[in-house]
């Protein structure tokens, strides 16, 4: 008696995918750590490079103990891969709940703390860097209050009188950037969810074709003693 080639090769191929999947996500990691610089502002409350290197090498290290299991037949690894795989479905579970049932709590919570950096010339000079880099992208200017949140208002703030889609008044962007960070962290959330989804069900499928093969190899062991 022999365990089912098919699936055999399935969850091989499946982590052998997963693996490379792994390596792909370290190496965009790792290249976005080193050539992009970072924002005071935003990087308080948007996932750091730092997370997607560290879930690339998660990653990476199931998909070697799943390929190693699946080759080798090996029930101990198979068991271990299972049980890793299926606390990373339960947290991605948790996390997607709260996602959507504390969204306004976040956005609050973001809004208590973008208040504390108003006024912003009493700022540290790389907090006070970071937001004009930060105005420039977004064309905006100051946090919560438009220009008022500055003492003294930065060239970052100045525009073109033509620009009226910006609402730019007096060469200056009336408009405060809380609403564009809010609206960039949204869609940071929706794709992050909709990565979390779909790494999902890759896992449903990994648990699957491991728990199957680790039933047929039981019942080889009970068959040959």
């Amino acid at each position: 008696m022999a365990v089912s080639r098919c699936i055999k090769y399935l969850l091989f191929l499946f982590n052998l995918l997963f693996w490379i999947c792994g390596c792909v996500i370290l190496g965009v990691g790792i290249y976005l750590k080193v050539t992009k610089d970072g924002n005071a502002i935003t990087e308080k409350y948007l996932p750091s490079f730092e997370l997607m290197i560290s879930i690339g090498v998660i990653i990476m290290v199931l998909g070697f103990l799943g390929c190693c299991g699946a080759y080798r037949e090996n029930r101990c690894l198979l068991l271990l891969f299972f049980i890793l795989l299926f606390l990373i479905f339960a947290l991605l579970l948790a996390a997607g709940i709260l996602a959507a049932v504390e969204g306004d709590k976040v956005k609050g919570f973001v809004e208590e703390k973008l208040k504390d950096l108003t006024p912003i010339s009493n700022q540290p000079q790389n907090v006070i860097d970071d937001m004009e880099k930060l105005q420039r992208e977004l064309k905006c200017c100051g946090l919560m209050n438009g220009p008022s949140d500055w003492t003294k208002t930065p060239d970052s703030c100045r525009c073109n009188s033509t620009a009226t889609e910006n609402k730019c008044t007096s060469a200056i962007y009336q408009e405060p950037c809380y609403d564009k960070i809010i609206t960039y962290m949204k869609s940071n959330m929706n794709l992050s969810l909709g990565i979390a989804f779909a790494v999902a069900v890759i896992l449903i499928f990994g648990m699957i074709f491991s728990m199957v093969l680790i039933c047929q190899l039981r019942k080889i062991g009970a068959t040959t003693s």
